[in-house]
């Protein structure tokens, strides 16, 4: 069970960072300017290199801020991701949690996310970051509503 899963996620992996550098090379094209070629051969290693620049950064919170609200709503948005990734089936017999309410779950767990971009906003008690952790988590839930709707459509279908 193990190996597949592996398999699988070391295939999207790999997909993401393909589309990422097709999506640098196609916009180096268009713009008609010089990318980051020089990182690697053909640029490949520039997607380490700016994960490794996010992972290396130093989180600035003001001295009036909540840095546990700060700190924790990342992570809180993160952990119900993965989650959710626990119900879904990969395969015939590949599913870490086989439960008769996973898609109701799946939606349940993977709409705790804008809860963790609220917080992160808040938690930075600054205006203008407290209005973009709103806006993202608006936007996350926009998103979620029709993605729950047909995922439920569908499911009620399937049940029929």
């Amino acid at each position: 069970m193990l190996v597949p899963l592996l398999t699988l996620v070391l295939g999207i992996t790999i997909g993401v960072l393909v589309i990422f550098w097709l999506e640098r090379e196609i916009s180096e094209g268009i713009q008609q300017h010089i990318g980051p070629e020089y990182a690697g051969p053909l640029g490949i290693l520039q997607a380490l290199a700016d994960g490794t620049k996010l992972l290396l950064k130093e989180n600035l919170v003001t001295s009036t801020g909540d840095t546990s609200l700060f700190n924790i709503g990342p992570s809180i948005a993160v952990i119900s991701i993965f989650l959710s990734y626990s119900v879904i089936p990969l395969g015939d017999h590949l599913v870490l949690a086989d439960l008769s309410i996973g898609v109701f779950l799946w939606i349940s767990i993977s709409s705790i996310a804008p809860a963790g971009l609220l917080m992160s906003g808040y938690g930075s008690d600054n205006k203008y970051s407290f209005l973009g952790g709103l806006r993202a988590a608006v936007q996350s839930i926009s998103y979620e509503i029709p993605l729950a709707l047909c995922v439920l459509s569908i499911y009620l279908h399937v049940i029929q």
